[in-house]
């Protein structure tokens, strides 16, 4: 909350009966029968009292202008008829009139009275006898006495009450026969108690009681509706009195039938003389229930400032709220409403007052009072009470708002929007941002105030965002919590619709909860991970610089070769990392890194690993389950095998888009631990080592996000500079008596071991060696190696390199030597060949040249090098580790033969086992049978 804001409960003091809880419902019922009887509570009964707390609206402005000219000059309106909605102000209306009229308190003590007598022009005001028929109180079976006169009728009833005895003559005989006295008899009647004021209430109830064609005590049917007739005839004869009778206006109080028959007859007479009396409006119910509920509003500049802080906070925000809130004649009426946001009035008028069961005016009162206390009670701190202050929570608050609705509420209210086992309050108490402010709790009470009324059949439902909004935040707050807690309510919520940017509650509970019901029947193993692995999948296309990527692929079916590149295996959710835990990770990447299946992996230093994240992949695995659950209802509507309407068919693929979408941000969000495993020299021993780094999720590529991490951290060396190689082969290859190596053998094992660099693919090498054979700073390179000198020499001069068995990488040193030597044979060729002239050898040919002339003439693949040409070797394994052995020597021996061309290999298997106490039968046959299967050439026991 804004500093320049007090809590409203500092600033305003509501009445006592108020803060004490102590009011009645039912005093909130004006009941003008126990005013006229002086049985009504004071606030009612005292003229006083009554003006005090009454704020005087426009159209009651003008009603009493009207009756006071009546009174006191002849002139306004001698018929008045009040309809308007359940609970809309009538009676309270024709109880400021009985007190005018009554003159029990002196006029200047009525407070606003005297200014519209002045603006009528009217200097002194008459007393005049008042009569008061209420319908609900009288019965047409039942007489009642007035001392030792028996009245039967409302034409009795009323001529008593003007002039007692006197009056009741005018129609005694008409009383007594249950018929119309006619309009001279009630002509005569009214101008001998004139002035007068004739107050009738709930006439419709009266009359509905009558079934046509019966007489009562009170008459008939025909005979009440002649008696009105010729009532409101003959008020217009008499010109200090006047008629006032409300009628309903709502379907609640007509009642049946006979209900709708009379109120339309009653219409029709009233109809030709009625003036014209405007309801309470919304504006209006300001003042209404501050006078009522407030003993005091408080400092006017502390509501003022109050009233700025909502009006810079809209302004502020202008596409967050709704457009009319932003002009300075909101914050008018935030200040003239105050302590009560606007928005509860116009929602309570204009959508709660179409509730037949709801009262306008004095259900506001009830209600707000009810909230008022509870509000005062808990301590609210809120600037202003608004639509996300209702405590819904509190039993009372909820009775009575569910007390206008269909059943089915209070389960809504109870389980989703307020109260300790709601999930409003549960998404509030899991998260500081939201519980701090109530978010999802004024979230939800204001989406309940501003849908609960609507109903299925309308065209537009619910309450959109902006009015959301403007229900639930408060100067100081940041909009945005709002706005992201009504999509985690969206998400969470079995009973809140969602239609576009409008929001609604419902008896029904929405497709969530069916969706829930099959998300709990997904399975882990052949629906979430299957799912997961194409997701992620997807997720890397194919334009990288991978040899594969395998995405949860066994051991077995990730490849051990060269390859083009390296190789990222992407682990599955099982093997989330964790900072705090990494023992896991690693060991399911151990087991990938060394082992092929079975068999030992070789080619280590070509696999990379991609990590989930451990505290993610729960709510990962809740994104697949939901999606997939979405899906199948999706696909069970296409299918016909569920109905839906329009809207939750709609919906449903609407849910199933965004769970899509979600599941995909999520995978974004988990995978995104690099792992590469490596080696190091600590203290003369080689140690294995992991290494981590995350990738940012909100890379628009991720495999691009990958590669540039992998080379920015060096794991995958992209390009490489001639003087690292040569470091490398000085480091762990060249020595006094070694001073030269195979090429092949240098990137094989950049490929087999950890504590090499992981080069992108042959070609860098290859890069690397032409780059350094080109000058003459690091090393040398030979298209091979014989025992006089290389050929295909490379020093200080470019050349093709050609990775087979035969090319050798040369030290700098003997690169050097090599050098010199050549140069000087050069010179010693150069001089002899300028003294003497060259004498071709028999056959032809021009000479020798040495060893390492690019041109020195190779043998043949027919003739005779006097090398040798067969090999043959024997060696004996351990049983225990025969497996990695074997291996060991197809890679080290056996692959050197096979690369090279015209090149036959062979390899026997020799296994010999003795057994001092002799081999048993299951033994044998499991050998023998194995053997067989294998396709031994021989076997046999002995």
């Amino acid at each position: 909350m804004s500093t320049a804001t007090k809590p409203w409960r500092e600033v305003a003091q509501p009445h006592q009966d108020v803060l004490q809880g102590s009011f009645k419902q039912s005093e909130f019922a004006a009941d003008i029968t126990q005013v006229h009887g002086g049985t009504a509570p004071p606030e009612y009964q005292d003229a006083e009292q009554f003006y005090a707390r009454t704020f005087i609206t426009e159209g009651m402005r003008l009603l009493l202008t009207s009756v006071a000219q009546r009174l006191a000059t002849g002139g306004g309106d001698p018929v008045i008829q009040l309809q308007t909605a359940f609970g809309g102000g009538k009676t309270h209306t024709l109880l400021a009139v009985y007190h005018l009229a009554s003159r029990t308190c002196p006029v200047d003590r009525l407070a606003g009275v005297p200014t519209i007598l002045d603006e009528a022009g009217i200097n002194g005001l008459p007393e005049a006898r008042v009569a008061v028929i209420d319908g609900i109180r009288l019965s047409p079976s039942q007489s009642r006495s007035h001392g030792d006169t028996t009245i039967h009728t409302l034409w009795g009833e009323l001529a008593w009450q003007l002039n007692g005895s006197e009056g009741y003559r005018h129609v005694a005989n008409a009383d007594r026969d249950g018929t119309s006295p006619g309009k001279e008899a009630l002509t005569s009647l009214i101008r001998s108690a004139a002035p007068c004021v004739i107050l009738v209430d709930e006439l419709v109830a009266y009359i509905r009681q009558f079934e046509p064609g019966k007489q009562y005590i009170g008459g008939s049917y025909d005979s009440n509706i002649s008696f009105i007739q010729a009532l409101t005839e003959a008020m217009k004869s008499v010109p200090n009195a006047i008629l006032l009778a409300s009628l309903p206006e709502s379907e609640l109080e007509v009642g049946g039938a006979v209900g709708r028959q009379a109120l339309a007859a009653l219409e029709k007479y009233f109809g030709r003389l009625e003036s014209m009396w405007k309801p309470v409006a919304a504006e209006e119910a300001f003042e209404i229930v501050r006078r009522r509920l407030f003993d005091s509003i408080g400092n006017e500049s502390d509501v003022q400032a109050t009233a700025r802080a909502f009006g810079e906070l809209y302004r502020g925000h202008p596409h967050k709220f709704p457009t009319d809130v932003q002009e300075a004649r909101y914050e008018e009426r935030i200040a003239r409403s105050y302590p009560i946001h606007p928005e509860i009035f116009d929602r309570l008028y204009e959508d709660w007052s179409t509730l037949d069961k709801f009262q306008r005016t004095r259900g506001v009162l009830q209600y707000l009072a009810i909230v008022i206390h509870r509000l005062w009670n808990d301590g609210d701190k809120d600037a202003l009470i608004q639509p996300g202050s209702l405590p819904l929570g509190d039993a009372n608050v909820r009775n009575k708002s569910v007390h206008y609705l269909p059943t089915g509420w209070e389960q809504v209210i109870e389980a989703e929007i307020d109260g300790p086992r709601a999930e409003a309050t549960e998404i509030d108490g899991h998260e500081t941002r939201f519980g701090s402010i109530q978010a999802a709790r004024r979230v939800a009470r204001t989406i309940f105030l501003g849908s609960a009324p609507s109903h299925a059949a309308q065209t537009s439902r619910g309450i959109r965002v902006e009015r959301i909004l403007l229900g639930s935040a408060q100067p100081g707050q940041a909009v945005g919590t709002y706005e992201d807690v009504i999509k985690r309510l969206r998400d969470r919520l079995h009973y809140l619709y969602g239609e576009r940017d409008s929001y609604w509650f419902d008896t029904r509970p929405n497709l969530r909860r069916e969706m829930e019901s099959r998300k709990r029947n997904v399975s882990e193993t052949d629906d979430v991970r299957p799912l997961l692995r194409r997701q992620v999948s997807r997720v890397f296309g194919r334009n990288h610089f991978f040899d594969g990527i395998h995405v949860f692929t066994p051991s077995a079916d990730v490849p051990d070769d060269y390859g083009h590149g390296p190789r990222l295996v992407v682990l599955p959710p099982s093997a989330g990392y964790r900072k705090q835990d990494e023992s896991s990770a690693f060991q399911a990447a151990q087991q990938i890194l060394e082992k092929r299946g079975d068999a030992p992996r070789l080619k280590q230093n070509r696999l990379l690993f991609l990590l989930p994240d451990a505290d993610t992949v729960p709510r990962l695995r809740d994104a697949a389950r939901t999606y997939l659950a979405w899906a199948s209802i999706v696909e069970d509507v296409g299918n016909e095998r569920i109905d839906l309407g329009t809207f939750e068919a709609r919906q449903a693929q609407q849910s199933r888009d965004a769970a899509d979408e979600h599941l995909r941000q999520m995978v974004r969000e988990t995978w995104r631990w690099l792992l590469a495993p490596g080696q190091e020299m600590k203290r003369g021993r080689m140690e294995s080592r992991w290494e981590v780094v995350g990738v940012s999720a909100a890379a628009p590529n991720l495999v691009e996000a990958i590669q540039s991490k992998l080379t920015e951290e060096e794991w995958v060396i992209t390009t490489w500079s001639p003087i690292h190689l040569n470091r490398l082969l000085e480091q762990w290859y060249f020595s006094d008596d070694v001073t030269h190596v195979s090429a092949l053998k240098i990137w094989q094992d950049t490929c087999h071991y950890l504590y090499l660099p992981r080069l992108a693919n042959s070609d860098v090498f290859k890069q690397a060696v032409i780059e350094g054979a080109n000058g003459r700073d690091y090393f040398a390179c030979a298209d091979e190696a014989t025992e006089d000198g290389y050929h295909g020499f490379h020093f200080g001069r470019a050349g093709i390199v050609a990775l087979d068995e035969d090319c050798v990488l040369i030290s700098h040193a003997a690169a050097e030597a090599r050098q010199r030597m050549l140069d000087v044979r050069a010179h010693d060729d150069d001089s002899a060949s300028f003294n003497q002239p060259e004498q071709p050898e028999p056959g032809g040919n021009g000479g020798s040249r040495p060893a390492d002339s690019p041109d020195t003439p190779q043998p043949s693949p027919g003739e005779d090098s006097g090398q040798p040409t067969r090999f043959y070797g024997t060696t004996e394994l351990d049983p225990v580790t025969a497996s990695m052995d074997f291996s060991t020597i197809v890679e080290e021996i056996v692959q050197h033969f096979t690369t090279q061309l015209d090149v036959d290999v062979s390899i026997n298997v020799e296994i010999s086992a003795r057994s001092r106490d002799g081999f048993d039968q299951g033994l044998q046959r499991t050998i023998n049978e194995n053997c067989g299967v294998l396709r031994f050439k021989t076997q046999e026991f002995d």
